[in-house]
C-alpha cells in the first residue's frame, strides 16, 4: 500500500506541474485537470490507512486536501470557472498541490539519508529553509496562475 501511495503521490506532482504549465500557457486543460484531481484524491484517501494510525498531522493535512480539491472540483465540474469560480479553481489546486508537496519534502527529509543526516529532527535550518522556498514557489504560482488563467470555452473542454 505504502508504494502505490508514494507512486500516486508522485504522479500527481508530475500531474501539477503538467497542469499548471497549461494553466499559465493556455490551451485545453480539461484531461490535465482530471488526471491531477484525480491522484490527487487518490493520494489523500491511501495515506489514512498507513500506519501510525490515529488522527496526526498528515493525516490533518489529508483532510484539508481532499476540502481544497472538493472546492476545486466544484469550481471546476460544476459552475465551469465562472466568475469567481476561476480563483477559486486557481487557489484551492495550487493549495492542495503545495501540501502534497510539503508532505512530500517532509519525508524526503525523513527517509533520504543525505536529507536525513542534515535535518534528522527536521528543526534544523535546511528543512526549514527548503519549507521556505516550496511555500515561496507555490505562493508565487498561485498569483501567477490567478492573475493569468483566463479560461474559454475552448480550454476547458
Amino acid at each position: 500500500m505504502l508504494q502505490f501511495h508514494v507512486l500516486i503521490s508522485l504522479v500527481a506532482m508530475v500531474a501539477g506541474v503538467a497542469l499548471f504549465y497549461r494553466l499559465l500557457a493556455g490551451g485545453p486543460v480539461w484531461t490535465l485537470t482530471t488526471v491531477f484531481l484525480a491522484t490527487m484524491i487518490v493520494t489523500d484517501v491511501t495515506g489514512f490507512p498507513l500506519s501510525p494510525f490515529g488522527f496526526d498531522p498528515p493525516r490533518a493535512i489529508g483532510v484539508l486536501s481532499l476540502l481544497l480539491l472538493a472546492a476545486s472540483i466544484l469550481a471546476f465540474y460544476v459552475f465551469r470557472l465562472a466568475g469567481v469560480w476561476r480563483w477559486v479553481f486557481c487557489v484551492t489546486a495550487v493549495a492542495a498541490f503545495y501540501l502534497d508537496v510539503f508532505v512530500g519534502v517532509v519525508q524526503s527529509f525523513v527517509k533520504v539519508p543525505f536529507l536525513h543526516a542534515l535535518a534528522p529532527t527536521q528543526s534544523e535550518p535546511p528543512f526549514l529553509v527548503a519549507q521556505v522556498i516550496a511555500l515561496g514557489l507555490f505562493v508565487a504560482l498561485g498569483i501567477a496562475v490567478v492573475w493569468k488563467y483566463r479560461p474559454v470555452s475552448s480550454t476547458i473542454a
